[in-house]
């Protein structure tokens, strides 16, 4: 199975997780439908698969786009093979930092592939990736995803956490999208800002930065 990441101008991984998951203690309105994206105050299936990330960004990031990236998949589901793909044309290095219940995971040019994962495996990769998009003078984007777990033709839901830091006062938030909401939890301070995400669906998330003077 491939896990292939877009990385036109996302930041962070695709998360497109079609493994033999249990779903008997969910509703049918906490599956998402192909097209759809439902945003959950309170997750069904708390202890299933979660995604983490944490963005560095320099002074130099500014100039030459380039960011240092922390990631992590935790309680994933059982499968014998997952291929993760990074673009090419963004990834600059990829380093596996840790990894739990898998037999093993090897980076192969732009890709981490994944073997004979077990229920409640978890595996960390540091990325370097050309990432961070000028929008304008002084104004910058970060994509997030698309993030999604599938089951078959739907959507499982998932929690994100995605967290940006920079200098203090280097940058201020400009806005997020989505907002924040019943399932959007977005946390800001003078050096960085924090969003929380439970969701089921086809999630990509946008970080719109500003230079702070």
């Amino acid at each position: 199975m491939k896990i292939s990441n877009a990385f036109l101008q996302a930041v962070f991984i695709l998360v497109a997780l079609i493994f033999s998951v249990p779903v008997s203690a969910l509703d049918f309105s906490d599956i998402a439908a192909e097209g759809e994206i439902k945003y959950l105050k309170v997750r069904p299936d708390p202890g299933a698969y979660s995604y983490e990330s944490r963005v560095k960004i320099t002074p130099a990031s500014l100039e030459s786009g380039s960011v240092e990236i922390a990631t992590c998949h935790r309680q994933l589901d059982p499968i014998r093979k997952v291929v993760i793909v990074f673009n090419p044309s963004r990834i600059q290095a990829i380093a596996i930092q840790s990894l739990d219940k898998m037999a093993s995971a090897e980076v192969k040019g732009n890709e981490v592939v994944l073997t004979d994962v077990e229920r409640g495996a978890s595996i960390c990769i540091d990325l370097r990736s050309k990432a961070l998009d000028k929008v304008a003078d002084g104004q910058f984007k970060l994509n997030a995803g698309p993030l999604m777990r599938r089951y078959f033709d739907g959507y499982l839901p998932m929690a994100a956490k995605l967290r940006v830091d920079w200098p203090t006062d280097l940058l201020i938030l400009d806005k997020t999208v989505p907002s924040e909401k019943d399932g959007i939890q977005v946390v800001q301070g003078n050096d960085g800002v924090q969003l929380d995400m439970i969701f089921a669906g086809k999630m990509t998330a946008q970080i719109f930065l500003k230079k702070s003077n």
